[in-house]
């Protein structure tokens, strides 16, 4: 074999962050057909990546008037300290709040991604979940539609040995005296739990 086809090559160690996007009315509404699913996209680790409303404006579009028009970025960025390609996100819309796993950010407000993350915005949940790799100047984005909301498969709130009875409410001796003066609990899926 000759040099060249025995040697790694950055194309085969790309970053790829893998979006698997929901919304619960998705399958009423042609909400994805800008977004080029099912295909892994090459992206300049330098440009930054926009999802919103605006096909002219951003790298990803959703077909939705309730999206703002620059909903989101996403950053790629490196440390002296590491040689993975990691990624901050930022809060493009005035209108609303865009949360990371159980972390708000207003407009303009930015945090680092984790390696796996839930974003939520409106009623869209995004699972961002990044794959590493050690090439420098590029990286992949692979975009998938799921069929449930992430929240309700990633969070694991209520203890399984205490189950919720019809009446929605747990024995009194496994509450506290404060939650029992709040009514029946039930799981709730906005809250965000982390494993």
């Amino acid at each position: 074999m000759s040099v060249s086809q025995t040697m790694e090559t950055e194309e085969d160690l790309l970053t790829c962050l893998h979006i698997k996007i929901y919304h619960p009315q998705q399958s009423s509404k042609g909400l994805y057909h800008l977004l080029p699913l099912g295909t892994r996209g090459r992206y300049s680790a330098d440009d930054p990546l926009r999802l919103g409303r605006d096909a002219n404006a951003c790298t990803f579009a959703l077909n939705d008037m309730r999206v703002s028009r620059k909903q989101l970025v996403l950053f790629a960025y490196r440390t002296p300290q590491s040689p993975d390609m990691l990624f901050t996100i930022q809060n493009l819309s005035q209108r609303g709040k865009l949360s990371v796993n159980s972390s708000a950010l207003g407009y303009l407000e930015r945090m680092d991604l984790p390696d796996k993350a839930l974003i939520r915005f409106g009623e869209y949940e995004m699972l961002i979940v990044r794959e590493s790799g050690e090439a420098k100047a590029s990286f992949e984005v692979e975009f998938e539609v799921l069929t449930t909301s992430p929240s309700r498969e990633t969070c694991m709130c209520v203890p399984s040995k205490n189950p919720v009875m019809d009446t929605g409410s747990y024995g009194i001796n496994s509450l506290t005296a404060e939650f029992s003066l709040m009514g029946p609990l039930e799981i709730d899926e906005t809250l965000i739990c982390q494993s």
